[in-house]
């Protein structure tokens, strides 16, 4: 078995409306070619809607490897435009939660980061699909797009999650349970929950949700916190917060390729942090989608 090296050219594009983006695009910049990486081009992207075209046009340039320093929001508004390619993806994390940087076991400070990029290898990961949009981590319905719809960009950017954990407490107050009916092709379970958590990664707002999810596994986990209790919720989300024994007895894991997903009333859908979708919709896995760049110790290597 051999590994497949990771380039040493890359073209470094960074969200600068991100938490930490403009604040660190020249130290990532400068730090990058002082490791040894060389950069083809740089781009300090200000306006999101720009970025995935930024990404297009560098993949289509036949750049070897893009670096995308950002949240989980940019790693999953770009990562279609590697699908298909020879580009490898490298994260760099500058976000709030950073749950995909914590899947890949990424360090979350800069100069480790950088680290990873420089001395790393490939591996190649999953991804997930709603209607045919590819996400990196993890998708949600209940609490999740109610923060996202509403939590004020600047509250997200200077508090980190100390802001959105105050803002979800805010939001919480006008959660309401629904129903959930999930279809794997074998039949249908329909079930009262307070959130259903749409897993490729391990984590979510950068707390452990699941220790089974793998980004090679070849499936897909929808978990949903069962019941019409809130309370259910909270201790759901404080069990898996603190690692307690009880974090599994509050959820219920369903594990597959492909389910259709709806609930009663239709409720919005944040994927990797952005609400981009209303059920009902169509989840699968999308396996051996891409390459990324990982810690050398971390998981299967890329044969």
């Amino acid at each position: 078995m051999t590994t497949k090296s990771v380039p040493r050219q890359a073209v470094l594009i960074v969200n600068a409306h991100s938490r930490k983006g403009q604040k660190l695009f020249d130290d990532a910049r400068q730090k990058l070619e002082a490791a040894g990486v060389e950069l083809l081009a740089a781009h300090a992207v200000r306006n999101p809607d720009r970025l995935a075209a930024t990404v297009r046009d560098a993949v289509k340039s036949d750049a070897p490897m893009i670096i995308i320093g950002g949240g989980d929001g940019s790693m999953s508004g770009t990562v279609d435009e590697f699908v298909g390619s020879q580009c490898v993806f490298a994260v760099l994390p500058l976000g709030t939660a950073n749950s995909f940087a914590r899947t890949l076991g990424v360090p979350l400070d800069l100069d480790s980061a950088i680290a990873v990029i420089a001395n790393g290898r490939r591996r190649r990961i999953d991804l997930g699909m709603i209607d045919g949009d590819y996400f990196v981590n993890a998708a949600s319905i209940g609490l999740s797009p109610m923060i996202g719809e509403t939590v004020p960009h600047k509250l997200k950017r200077y508090l980190g999650r100390i802001g959105y954990l105050a803002w979800a407490v805010r939001c919480f107050v006008g959660l309401r349970p629904f129903r959930l009916i999930i279809d794997d092709g074998s039949g249908e379970r329909r079930m009262w929950a307070t959130e259903v958590r749409i897993l490729n990664g391990r984590f979510h707002g950068g707390v452990e949700l699941t220790e089974d999810a793998d980004v090679d596994s070849g499936e897909i986990i929808i978990q949903a916190v069962t019941g019409r209790s809130l309370l259910r919720l909270v201790l759901d989300w404080y069990a898996k917060f603190f690692k307690l024994r009880s974090r599994e007895a509050h959820a219920e894991d369903f594990r597959g390729r492909e389910f259709l997903l709806d609930t009663r009333p239709h409720h919005r859908i944040s994927i990797d942090g952005e609400v981009l979708a209303t059920t009902p919709v169509k989840v699968k896995v999308a396996a051996s989608a891409i390459d990324v760049v990982v810690p050398m110790t971390d998981g299967p290597a890329l044969s």
